[in-house]
């Protein structure tokens, strides 16, 4: 690994050496690595993760060096420099019509697919549903058992290169029509309601204590969330600016699966 990280540290800052034959094998196989699970963009080290920015910069740089070309899927026609994976049958996963996951992407055993989308780079870890008109974004990395609902937009963060990718840890609950992105990290067990918008500057409020802590780029462990208000001056007035509120954390007594509704229903809350 230590070499094929010199071969692309040296071509990043010199890109004619995408022309040598070196540096394409080089880059096809952390592709591949990459494909497999066995290297990933961002790995976790007991409670923090590590952005492995030389492999980020790999899959840039597998971009210029690929050629476009069409694909042919039955009545579907697509023109894209990027394979699709294939052999869902051998590796486990259940795959719905018209769901799509670019070669560079790793799927693990037992993902259920939905017509969804996940982009190369991401990993994806056994037992997730990526349910209908989701999206992962390259890079994102998707813990064991999470659950994905309808029209989730999970960023991914390819670039910067040193950034960290949006990561969502083991058993989380994501409503429908969330959005998370730029690097936020949602931590494990944790259930957010529908229409949740977390960014890198979003405010992220607990107000389950008398005093209100605000946080910023991450939802802690087995929080449940939902989407609120704040209200901030402007030259032009007062306006209500949107938030994520967390409200209590989830039950030792409410299983890892539960729905939505039953997580949110423990707080009297509905969304």
């Amino acid at each position: 690994m230590n070499k094929f990280k010199k071969i692309i540290e040296d071509a990043w800052e010199n890109r004619s050496l995408l022309k040598k034959q070196k540096t394409i094998d080089c880059i096809n196989q952390i592709i591949e690595e990459v494909d497999k699970g066995r290297l990933r963009p961002a790995t976790p080290k007991k409670n923090s993760w590590i952005v492995n920015d030389w492999i980020k910069k790999a899959i840039i740089l597998y971009f210029p060096i690929r050629n476009m070309e069409s694909i042919d899927v039955g009545p579907f026609e697509y023109h894209d420099k990027m394979k699709l994976k294939q052999g869902y049958k051998e590796m486990g996963i259940r795959i719905v019509p018209n769901a799509v996951a670019r070669y560079g992407s790793y799927i693990s055993k037992g993902v259920i697919l939905m017509p969804s989308y996940v982009n190369i780079g991401a990993y994806v870890d056994e037992g997730t549903m990526i349910d209908t008109w989701a999206t992962v974004g390259s890079c994102a990395q998707i813990g064991k058992n999470v659950h994905i609902s309808g029209g989730v937009g999970i960023g991914g963060v390819l670039e910067p290169v040193q950034a960290s990718p949006v990561i969502i840890e083991d058993n989380v609950f994501i409503g429908s029509r969330s959005i998370i992105v730029e690097g936020v990290r949602v931590e494990k067990e944790a259930v957010l309601g529908a229409n949740v918008v977390l960014t890198a500057s979003t405010k992220i409020i607990d107000v389950t204590q008398k005093k209100a802590n605000e946080l910023k780029g991450y939802i802690p462990s087995r929080s449940v969330v939902i989407p609120g208000t704040y209200n901030k001056k402007f030259p032009a007035g007062n306006y209500g600016v949107p938030c994520a509120l967390i409200i209590g954390k989830r039950k030792e007594s409410t299983d890892k699966k539960t729905s939505l509704n039953n997580a949110l229903r423990d707080f009297n809350v509905a969304v």
